[in-house]
């Protein structure tokens, strides 16, 4: 069938919304094109760069009329590389957009929910305590930077916009004394050199810095003059861990990390709480955004002194000790044992011992809980983007909580979970608070509680 757009052409196009991935959306006889940099309310000329079956992707050519919420002087490399995919939208925009995002997808699956304005930073702009930065070779130089969307080309940065301006500092300090000391980038073709990410992670209020140094090989050559050099020029490093990946494919870290000065973790505070924070621990990255999020699950999950309460997901234990204060028990479970080991040291650290945690997957210690006949009064939910697994809903909904909080990082699959809920029993019933965990970017976090019927 043929479409009415060619690759190459030049259309203009009145932009009537924006995706989930922020980008903006023409018609053209009924025809959708995907507009990078395009904002709801334009008029734009675009050129068709990709035509598939149902929609093609286009390029902006020239602004006819401009949004009120276009942000102008923007930095390309930030769009270009999905660092900062909406810092041409106004920062009330984006706010407006999150909330119609997840007010949509409900709207679509004709769920009647309230969604309340999204919770907000007041500087929504360097915020970022954990940086895992790519290292490549260009024109036979060792570069950091990120890289374009869809590809592997690196577009060398060294202000990232998005993180604690220390974080970008620290990259540019450990990019040079790997150049003093000739460490070579990993090539991903050739499956050679050496280094293949740096990491970094800083204590939003212990200022307390980690550098991680990922590598191909099982020995870092030289690590001691470059481990001295690095903790020299940063005096906030208490702690260099090298994280060995021998792997040729796209994951990020491997299992194994060396200690290589310091401890093997870092601490900080989070909502009066102290928490030791390892290389591969999930924390979250925006700290005063998750204060607020997890907060508000807290406080609108309305606990008692005498309730047992479920976390799932807990990773370090974040939500499980806050909670622990207010209830008689908490079981927080976490497939990641290291993140389980932390949230046990987590405990004593706070001197909490109504918590028990356990590595296992969420949805089969669930299956467990309820063989044993654990009755939650409440069950919390953190899950990863996939959402829940319907074993675990199954698992939930035969504990018959009163009370079901969940935190969501994706509205699709939020969207989803709601609807096996409702079918077993459950209703939203407050308004969703969407939190913006995540400015600049598409992103956005979500508080839901639901109730039994």
């Amino acid at each position: 069938m043929k479409t009415p757009v060619q690759v190459g052409n030049t259309y203009t196009v009145k932009i009537i919304d924006l995706t989930y991935q922020g980008l903006g959306v023409a018609k053209i006889n009924d025809f959708s094109v995907f507009v990078n940099n395009a904002l709801p309310g334009e008029t734009a000329i675009i050129k068709i760069d990709n035509v598939k079956k149902n929609f093609a992707f286009g390029s902006l050519v020239e602004l006819k009329t401009k949004s009120p919420d276009r942000v102008e002087d923007v930095n390309q490399d930030y769009l270009q590389t999905g660092i900062a995919p909406l810092q041409h939208l106004s920062y009330e925009g984006q706010l407006r957009f999150k909330q119609h995002q997840i007010e949509e997808l409900f709207d679509k699956q004709k769920i009647k929910v309230d969604v309340l304005p999204t919770m907000g930073m007041e500087h929504p702009d360097h915020y970022r305590n954990k940086a895992l930065i790519p290292v490549k070779s260009i024109n036979g130089e060792l570069m950091t930077g990120f890289y374009k969307n869809h590809s592997h080309d690196l577009v060398p940065i060294e202000d990232f916009y998005i993180q604690q301006p220390e974080i970008d500092h620290a990259i540019l300090v450990v990019r040079d004394i790997l150049r003093k000391y000739k460490v070579t980038p990993y090539d991903e073709r050739n499956h050679t050199g050496i280094i293949r990410n740096i990491m970094v992670r800083r204590g939003y209020y212990s200022h307390e810095m980690m550098i991680g140094l990922i590598t191909r090989t099982k020995k870092l050559q030289l690590a001691e003059p470059i481990v001295n050099a690095i903790v020299d020029a940063l005096p906030e490093v208490k702690s260099i861990v090298q994280n060995v990946n021998l792997k040729d494919n796209n994951v990020l870290l491997g299992k194994k990390n060396n200690v290589l000065y310091g401890k093997q973790y870092i601490t900080d505070d989070l909502l009066g709480l102290k928490f030791a924070i390892s290389l591969n621990s999930f924390y979250q990255v925006n700290p005063v955004q998750t204060e607020k999020l997890y907060s508000l699950a807290i406080d609108h999950a309305d606990l008692g002194a005498n309730d047992t309460v479920i976390d799932a997901y807990c990773g370090i234990g974040t939500i499980s000790l806050a909670v622990a204060q207010h209830v008689k028990k908490v079981y927080g479970v976490e497939i990641i044992p290291q993140a389980i080991e932390d949230a046990k040291i987590n405990a004593q650290k706070n001197h909490i011992n109504n918590v028990s945690f356990v590595a296992n997957k969420a949805e089969d210690q669930m299956a467990k809980w309820q063989a044993q006949g654990l009755k939650p009064d409440a069950i919390i939910v953190d899950p990863p983007r996939k959402g829940l697994a319907s074993s675990f809903i199954d698992s939930a909904v035969e504990m018959q909580p009163k009370k079901l909080i969940y935190v969501s990082c994706n509205p699709s699959t939020l969207v989803r979970d709601t609807k096996r809920l409702m079918e077993k029993g459950y209703h939203i019933s407050r308004p969703i608070q969407p939190v913006d965990q995540f400015p600049q970017t598409v992103h956005v976090e979500s508080v839901t509680i639901f109730e039994q019927d």
